[in-house]
């Protein structure tokens, strides 16, 4: 079983994410991300190794949120990872934050416990829309990317600490809202 540290969204804005999801379910052999019971989210980490703990990574992901509020998204793109097989993914315009708090994580644990694609060498924050795309509808996938001319801004609001698979939330924590 693996852990993940997380930021996502539980705000009404990432409907627009879930309904690029469905969109994308179209070239997967089988639909993968409403099957997860898991809302948008970016991944800061992915833990196998026995010697980190729920605590750790959760205790982690706090120090590196630092008691700062939701972050307000923006996608222009949708890209992808070749596989296979290939997956979608919703492209945030650059967020410094994003950055900071992956750095964050990863000069507290050590990278090298990490999976190879969240390292920091590696890392691309990414919001997944799609793992499973058939092999047949690969072209038909990539032209849908390709032809992505929207404009989404997503609320990601909870950071949390999931194992998988499934899916199950071990820890979780609103972000607190600032007001001016």
């Amino acid at each position: 079983m693996a852990l993940a540290i997380n930021i996502r969204s539980d705000d009404s804005s990432a409907e627009r994410i879930e309904a690029l999801w469905d969109e994308v379910a179209a070239f997967e052999s089988q639909p993968s991300m409403r099957g997860l019971g898991y809302r948008p989210h970016f991944t800061f980490a992915i833990y196998d190794a026995p010697e980190i703990t729920a605590k750790t990574a959760w205790e982690t992901m706090l120090r590196a949120v630092g008691g700062e509020g939701p972050l307000q998204v923006a996608f222009r793109r949708i890209c992808w990872f070749a596989g296979p097989p290939l997956v979608l993914w919703a492209e945030p315009e650059f967020d410094e934050t994003l950055v900071r708090w992956h750095a964050s994580i990863s000069a507290a644990i050590d990278p090298a416990l990490c999976r190879l694609h969240y390292r920091p060498e590696n890392w691309r924050p990414h919001c997944t829309l799609g793992t499973q795309i058939a092999d047949a509808k690969r072209d038909d996938a990539i032209a849908f990317a390709q032809s992505f001319s929207g404009s989404i801004s997503v609320l990601f609001d909870v950071v949390d600490c999931v194992s998988f698979p499934p899916v199950s939330v071990i820890a979780e924590q609103g972000l607190p809202v600032r007001t001016p």
